[in-house]
């Protein structure tokens, strides 16, 4: 991929739209990557693709996001060190892995340390076919199902919601460190062509555990990796071998450490990964009310680009991300919003829709000034209608 500075996708072999090769997802020596990295939205890629300098020290990183320029390892995608000061804060209940719980958590793991290093989870996969892009027939076959579908989403999504303000009580992570996270992971996806609902997945177990934890910064990217390891267990048919995720770290972690941190990951989650997502919202608003395939392509890019957002996004519902998502694509492609249809559908009112709304208007104006490019890269292909490149619209007529 571009923005890791190695070869595209496309060129690791005979890739075509409806497969992909057997054999390693990655040529040998190249790895997803970040380089120089700097804190409070001003994140720089210039040095992504640097080969891997195993074992290099990394420079100490402030512990707040008003401080000076962080620097990251340029062999991978940030082992941070570790705050003095915060780190006693943190206060690790012995597990040895930079993480510890809130008060109120504190029974959930009365027993990290009997946590096993092997994984019956753990084993050799291989790759398959590439995802497509979201189309009606495709999900056509679910129609019939679509009301009892939608009802058990609804209901499902008030449980499974991370807290909205949980970043606050994190003692030595930020906004900025979770951005850069999810913008890796998206490259990450893309690198081992998982699916679309993998990635949701993966930042909904990663805010959900992190509404509950409290992380080192030395450890949020382990925290990462074992969300979508396990998002990947959970959605795909094939994921990749637990040795190709800590690959991608450049060995940052070991085996023992991801397997460990993955059933942490398990017992904090109750095991609950059936967790609705807007991904799984937007194909069934797609379904209901069928528009043209730049349109669900849109729908689909602006709602990815919502996850790198905890403010303001996650004082929403996957079902509200969804409707703001699709009355944005809809407005920007064919001039109209929320269709009469959905409403019925959702009994979701314009009105209801419009804060989300105009936040993901904003969020659409600035995507491509962004620094964190993953997530447009991967929607310039023109599986996707090429959306990333269509102009945002100045104005919503809200009214």
């Amino acid at each position: 991929m571009s923005s890791s500075g190695h070869a595209p996708i496309s060129s690791q072999g005979n890739i075509s739209a409806q497969g992909r090769v057997d054999g390693p997802r990655l040529k040998p020596g190249q790895r997803v990557v970040l380089g120089v990295l700097t804190e409070n939205d001003h994140h720089s890629r210039s040095n992504q693709g640097i080969p891997a300098k195993h074992g290099s020290a990394l420079p100490n990183v402030p512990a707040h996001e008003n401080d000076a320029v962080s620097h990251w390892s340029s062999s991978a995608f940030g082992a941070w060190m570790e705050h003095p000061d915060v780190g006693q804060a943190a206060k690790p209940t012995g597990n040895q892995m930079g993480v510890s719980l809130h008060p109120s958590e504190i029974q959930v793991l009365s027993a990290v340390n009997d946590f096993t290093s092997g994984s019956s989870l753990d084993s050799s996969m291989q790759s398959l076919p590439e995802e497509e892009p979201v189309t009606s027939e495709e999900i056509s076959s679910v129609a019939e199902y679509a009301d009892d579908i939608h009802q058990h989403l609804r209901e499902s999504e008030l449980r499974y919601r991370p807290k909205p303000g949980y970043m606050n009580k994190q003692p030595d992570i930020t906004n900025s460190m979770r951005v850069i996270l999810v913008d890796w992971l998206v490259d990450v996806s893309e690198e081992y062509r998982l699916c679309s609902e993998t990635v949701y997945l993966a930042v909904n177990y990663l805010d959900r555990f992190l509404s509950c934890m409290s992380v080192l910064r030395g450890k949020l990217q382990l925290v990462g990796t074992a969300a979508i390891l396990l998002a990947a267990k959970y959605e795909e048919l094939d994921p990749p071998d637990v040795d190709e995720f800590i690959y991608v770290t450049d060995d940052t972690y070991t085996k023992k450490q991801l397997l460990r941190m993955e059933h942490l990951m398990l017992r904090v989650l109750s095991f609950d990964m059936t967790a609705p997502t807007s991904h799984q919202f937007l194909t069934l608003y797609i379904l209901e009310e069928a528009i043209c395939a730049k349109t669900a392509n849109l729908a689909l890019f602006v709602s990815e680009l919502s996850l790198l957002e905890v403010d303001p996004f996650l004082h929403y519902l996957p079902s509200m991300i969804a409707a703001s998502a699709y009355c944005l694509a809809n407005y920007t492609v064919n001039r109209t919003l929320w269709p009469d249809s959905l409403y019925a559908f959702t009994g979701y009112t314009l009105a209801e829709i419009t804060p989300c709304l105009i936040q993901f208007h904003q969020l659409h104006l600035t995507a491509n000034s962004r620094l964190q490019q993953a997530i447009c890269e991967k929607y310039r292909s023109t599986k996707y209608c090429s959306v990333s490149l269509i102009e945002p619209v100045e104005t919503l007529p809200l009214h």
